[in-house]
């Protein structure tokens, strides 16, 4: 991909959730919720300090990770929905 986030942000594909539960149940489309889990398509450089010193990403391309609900810009790009988010939107890397 020919996409290239700018400072402190990373480009985000979402990772489907289960189409059934547990006990066997399938969940319709109606139902399900976006998944707050996603891979790490691209990393920006990371954000300046004042001083403009550059701070380094604590993510890679690669990683898994959670986000909040709400996180993150929508984006279609090469047909491909994927997220926009600043590098604090980021709750966690799943090991």
């Amino acid at each position: 991909m020919a996409f290239k986030p700018l400072h402190d942000r990373v480009l985000v594909r979402r990772v489907e959730s289960d189409e059934k539960t547990k006990g066997g149940l399938i969940i319709p489309d109606t139902a399900k919720e976006k998944p707050a889990e996603g891979e790490i398509v691209s990393v920006g450089d990371g954000a300046r300090k004042d001083s403009g010193e550059l701070i380094e990403p604590s993510v890679k391309a690669g990683d898994r990770i959670l986000f909040g609900k709400w996180s993150g810009t929508e984006v279609t790009l090469e047909g491909e929905e994927l997220l926009i988010m600043k590098e604090s939107d980021i709750l966690g890397i799943i090991g």
